[in-house]
Formats: C-alpha cells, sequence, structure tokens
C-alpha cells in the first residue's frame, strides 16, 4: 500500500497530503458559514437558507471523500507509531485526532441520513468535526 501511495503521488506524499488537508481544511471553513445561513444565524443577500443547506450537503460529500484519502494516505504511509519520542507522540496525537474525526464524520452522516430523531444534535456534531478538523490538520 505504501508503494501505491508514493507511487500516486509522485514520491511527494507529505506534500500532496499537507495540500489536501488544507483544501479540507478551507472547505470545513466554507461549511460553517454555509450551515450559518442555513440555521438562518447568517442573512446574507445572495444565498438562502435552502441553497445553503443543499451547497453544505454536495460540499461535505466531497470533505468526506478527500478526507477518507487523506486517511488512507496516512495509515499506508506513515503508520502509527508507539509514542517513545516527541516526534511519535505528536504523530500518535494527529492519528488519534483523524481517526476521531473519521468516527464523528461517519456519526455525522448516519444521522443526517437515517437517525433523524438525533437531528437536533447536528450543530454540536458538526462543529465537534470542524473542531477536529482543525486539530487535525
Amino acid at each position: 500500500m505504501e508503494d501505491f501511495v508514493e507511487q500516486l503521488s509522485r514520491g511527494n506524499v507529505e506534500e500532496v497530503k499537507v495540500v489536501l488537508a488544507s483544501v479540507v481544511a478551507t472547505l470545513a471553513i466554507y461549511q460553517v458559514l454555509l450551515m450559518a445561513v442555513g440555521y438562518g444565524k447568517l442573512r446574507l443577500a445572495f444565498l438562502g437558507s435552502m441553497p445553503a443547506s443543499a451547497a453544505h450537503r454536495a460540499v461535505g460529500d466531497t470533505i468526506v471523500l478527500i478526507t477518507l484519502l487523506i486517511a488512507y494516505m496516512c495509515i499506508s504511509y506513515f503508520g502509527f507509531d508507539d509514542g517513545e519520542s516527541d516526534e511519535d507522540t505528536r504523530a500518535f496525537f494527529h492519528a488519534t485526532a483523524g481517526s476521531m474525526l473519521v468516527a464523528v464524520l461517519a456519526f455525522k452522516v448516519v444521522v443526517v441520513r437515517w437517525w433523524h430523531r438525533m437531528g437536533h444534535f447536528l450543530p454540536v456534531i458538526g462543529l465537534t468535526v470542524f473542531a477536529l478538523f482543525m486539530i487535525r490538520g
């Protein structure tokens, strides 16, 4: 798997991961703004709540795919370290935050698509996803 990731990124795994993570972080900020419009907390003359919510879902699907690609790159190329040195501790924290991100993101998708009774928790779940995107980056 490591060779595939290295070949896919043409030997620039860290650089590609950083660029993809930067794109995701930027889109995550955009997502927060879209849902502020969607929930009526932010009013813009050129964007209504329904189009903002629809855009939020479409951009969110894109973010999920890019995040899964980043996770695949991280796990297959960098792996998990045992935490013996400071660098290993940072890598372990990064891997833990990334794993939590994928879990909370999956939970959010489940709530949005199938478990509608938990929908009133979506703002908190969404802000948790946002915070984990920023921590993990």
